[in-house]
């Protein structure tokens, strides 16, 4: 996207980062904002949205002319694990459902300050130990989320190998939130680059969220687990992001534990840009590269 375009962009993001999170917003007004921001992000005619409960949690099937059954996604979406719905991240499922021509399973898991940790982990677990018992193969499903659902991504790997689960091929990672001690040099060295996000909205995020539990708890916080023994993984993210120290350390920390890991920086976008793929050429680039990901750690 032309620099003067990006501007724009930025600025009405910045506006609408104003008026959702400000200080004496509530959780149920930031949800409204976020329900109504997503409405700008449809999803084609031809695509397919079908309910579904996956093992007792709310989700969708989302199905395109392109998919090939066998192929399965397992979609976490970001919130801060207080907002997001299977509606504000549909647009985005089902464009990478279509690159990477697979069926995709969104999760409506369980919210904060409603359900505090672990309750959308344990959500996470038993819709991808649903996917399972349904016959889908390890080896023809990924794992993949962004922000806070990239974060229960890694939390969810660690889980799966902790109580000897199958793992799936790989994951995906878009901008994770793995940290949320919320420790990272960029949430200060990028507060005013990132028009999305702000740290005072992550704190009160991970409050909610902890219930007072240690915010360093490895499956609450990925960053501070053992990554030892995960499946391939690709983290993407933009080099304006406030988060963007969370993801090149968990990078760093997947790769001393033997993680076959790649990090993928794109300059001069925010967080959140995935969600943009129909307008911002950034996106779908990136989006094109983790299907290309996906598939190469597929089973043929």
């Amino acid at each position: 996207m032309p620099d003067w375009q990006l501007k724009i962009l930025k600025s009405i993001l910045r506006l609408r980062r104003f008026l959702a999170l400000r200080p004496n917003a509530t959780i149920a007004q930031q949800r409204e904002a976020f329900e109504e921001f997503a409405k700008r992000f449809t999803v084609g005619r031809e695509v397919v949205c079908q309910p579904v409960s996956a093992g007792g949690v709310p989700a969708e099937w989302i199905v395109s002319p392109e998919t090939m059954d066998a192929r399965v996604i397992l979609y976490l979406h970001g919130g801060g694990y207080n907002l997001g719905s299977l509606y504000t991240h549909r647009a985005l499922a089902a464009r990478i459902g279509r690159a990477c021509q697979a069926r995709v399973l969104t999760i409506a898991y369980r919210l904060a300050p409603e359900h505090l940790f672990p309750a959308a982990l344990e959500d996470a677990v038993r819709a991808y130990c649903w996917l399972l018992a349904e016959g889908v193969q390890p080896d023809q499903l990924a794992l993949a989320g962004d922000s806070a659902g990239g974060g229960l991504a890694i939390a969810t790997l660690v889980s799966l190998r902790y109580h000897g689960e199958p793992m799936p091929a790989t994951a995906v990672c878009l901008s994770p939130w793995v940290d949320l001690e919320l420790t990272g040099h960029s949430l200060t060295a990028n507060a005013a680059a990132d028009p999305v996000l702000t740290r005072a909205a992550l704190r009160a995020w991970a409050k909610n969220y902890l219930g007072g539990k240690d915010p360093r708890a490895p499956f609450a916080s990925p960053l501070y687990a053992d990554l030892h023994g995960l499946p391939p993984l690709l983290l993407q993210v933009g080099s304006e992001e406030i988060l963007y120290d969370d993801a090149v350390r968990l990078a760093e920390r997947a790769l001393a534990a033997g993680v076959n890991v790649g990090l993928e920086v794109s300059k001069n976008v925010f967080h959140g840009w995935h969600l943009f793929a129909s307008k911002l050429p950034e996106a779908q680039q990136a989006i094109s590269r983790l299907a290309k990901f996906i598939e190469g750690h597929w089973a043929a």
